[in-house]
């Protein structure tokens, strides 16, 4: 296996991402792929060996780099409020390049071993932010009277919610009904301050 700095694997994950994001990871083929990326098919197969795992290491790479940016911000000394606002910016971020079409690959995605992949990524990230919202909440940035369990339950259903077509008709795309959850979510969690 070549270094993960090898130029032609960083243009197959650079043309990957743009090709998923835009179409989702199911409408572009391998070929397409190679054509943008200026990389023959032995070259892809070379690094990856299907789209699964091209799509698995894109997935992976995003995953860090928005942790690590999580993290930068959880670690600030801002105060509480502005980390929600650094946290509502993050998400964000990460959405607003990803057509409507990935996020259904992604969260509709029918392989197990992707669905299983989704599920453990999925969890490692919860834990962290479970264990975040925990040190808030005894700190008395959140409010104490909210169960952990109740944010873990609409943290959960977040996804179906974004998925229901009542709901999704409110809003023009799934990005901005996960943003508004999202936020309906911190600012609920919020203490307020006493003398409003």
């Amino acid at each position: 296996m070549e270094p993960t700095s090898n130029p032609k694997r960083a243009r197959i994950l650079e043309k990957g991402k743009e090709l998923f994001w835009k179409h989702g990871f199911r409408r572009v083929s391998i070929e397409e792929l190679c054509r943008e990326a200026g990389v023959s098919k032995m070259t892809f197969y070379k690094f990856f060996s299907n789209k699964r795992e091209l799509v698995r290491t894109i997935m992976e790479e995003f995953g860090t780099a928005s942790m690590d940016k999580y993290r930068l911000l959880m670690d600030s000394d801002l105060p509480y409020p502005e980390k929600v606002m650094g946290m509502i910016e993050l998400k964000k971020e990460q959405t607003v390049a990803m057509s409507a079409e990935f996020l259904r690959d992604y969260t509709n995605h029918a392989d197990p071993e992707m669905t299983g992949y989704i599920e453990q990524l999925a969890a490692g990230t919860l834990r962290v932010f479970v264990d975040d919202l925990r040190k808030a909440q005894e700190e008395g940035e959140i409010r104490k009277n909210v169960k952990l369990e109740f944010i873990l339950y609409y943290l959960n259903h977040i996804t179906e919610m974004v998925h229901d077509e009542q709901l999704l008709a409110l809003y023009e795309t799934p990005q901005e009904l996960s943003l508004e959850l999202i936020n309906f979510l911190f600012y609920g969690l919020l203490e307020r301050d006493k003398n409003q």
